[in-house]
């Protein structure tokens, strides 16, 4: 198939450091391109990939200190899509909404995948607004505020099954892994291995939106005993780093639509100790590939049950339903789908 894969401008694909759907476009890219698909990828103008690349910046725009309007960028990405999209036997989008007012008007048909979480009265109501738009969920939990869109499949992030090496052995410390946010619950984290009596390192990115609340409520429990504030990690450290680990914490306290996390870890065999949020019920497998729990006693106790797990077993389950190669096929057979409405439509 001709495919089309839109990305967001404020990283480059793959991201340079952290940058979740991004990081999900370039897997998928390249996955396509390798399963012998005609690929052509907008984004950043540093992105990496084998598909061909229309670049609509020089490079990704968080790391551009000239931006100071990324939307701007943004409607100029759809436009080249909009020019171009007679080439085309699909378009996936991973914008959110952006292109929803204009897919209609597109020459070819479109996928949009929504990386993010739904809950909020606008998201809802775009989505009522735009239900002809053939939409992608990545966790069936991320559904459930919006039952009503145009859902076509729920397709689960997957990694390349190279990329992250499997480590039979941890070095005895607790991760975290992501971003400094309210949200993702790094105190919650200190507080788990700390109370457990088990190091923490925390390898995490942070926003100029969440500086305030890094300063005020995290750094001053980074002075006490036993965590290590390694700061933000490329892909090339993510291996040691998560796979040197005993458990990784994710303390979450959002509906977190996927949660890429959880999948590196197991792709490095390291169990997962998560809330019950969002899609952590539908990632982690209880007693086999970690632990999910509803309060700080229960992760605590599930800190020393993670000798318990079998680090081969959390290999095994990522490689049967979290790769690249699995992800892409799915994908797949959902560009036949509206392609094939497309189709029926004309006729």
């Amino acid at each position: 198939m001709r495919i089309a894969v839109v990305a967001p401008l404020m990283e480059s694909v793959p991201p340079k450091l952290y940058g979740g759907t991004e990081r999900v476009a370039s897997y998928l890219t390249e996955e396509l391109v390798r399963q012998g698909h005609d690929v052509t990828l907008f984004a950043a103008g540093d992105s990496v990939t084998r598909a061909r690349l229309r670049a609509v910046v020089p490079q990704g725009l968080r790391l551009d200190p000239g931006c100071r309007d990324p939307m701007a960028y943004h409607v100029m990405l759809l436009d080249e899509v909009l020019r171009a999209a007679d080439e085309f036997d699909v378009i996936h989008f991973h914008l959110d909404y952006l292109q929803f007012p204009s897919v209609h008007k597109l020459a070819a048909p479109s996928v949009t995948t929504l990386h993010g979480r739904l809950d909020g009265t606008e998201t809802v109501r775009i989505l009522r607004r735009f239900s002809h738009v053939p939409v992608v969920s990545i966790s069936h939990a991320q559904r459930s505020p919006a039952p009503e869109a145009n859902w076509l499949a729920t397709i689960y992030h997957g990694l390349p099954t190279d990329l992250l090496p499997f480590r039979p052995q941890s070095e005895g410390y607790l991760a975290f892994l992501g971003r400094i946010s309210p949200e993702k619950r790094p105190d919650r984290a200190i507080a788990i291995a700390r109370r457990a009596g088990v190091p923490l390192r925390i390898a995490a990115k942070v926003d100029k939106a969440d500086t305030a609340y890094f300063e005020e409520r995290i750094r001053p429990l980074l002075a006490g005993p036993g965590v290590e504030f390694v700061g933000e990690i490329s892909d090339g450290e993510k291996g040691a780093f998560l796979g040197g680990a005993l458990g990784v914490l994710f303390p979450i306290d959002w509906p977190e639509p996927f949660g890429l996390v959880m999948i590196e870890a197991l792709a490095c065999g390291t169990p997962v100790i998560g809330y019950r949020c969002g899609s952590v019920p539908e990632i982690v497998t209880e007693g086999v590939t970690g632990f999910v729990v509803d309060d700080l006693p229960a992760a605590i106790a599930s800190v020393h049950r993670l000798a318990n797990i079998d680090r081969r077993r959390c290999r095994e389950r990522f490689e049967r339903h979290f790769t690249a190669q699995r992800m892409a096929s799915e994908y797949v057979a959902a560009y036949r789908r509206v392609a094939e409405v497309r189709t029926a439509t004309a006729a």
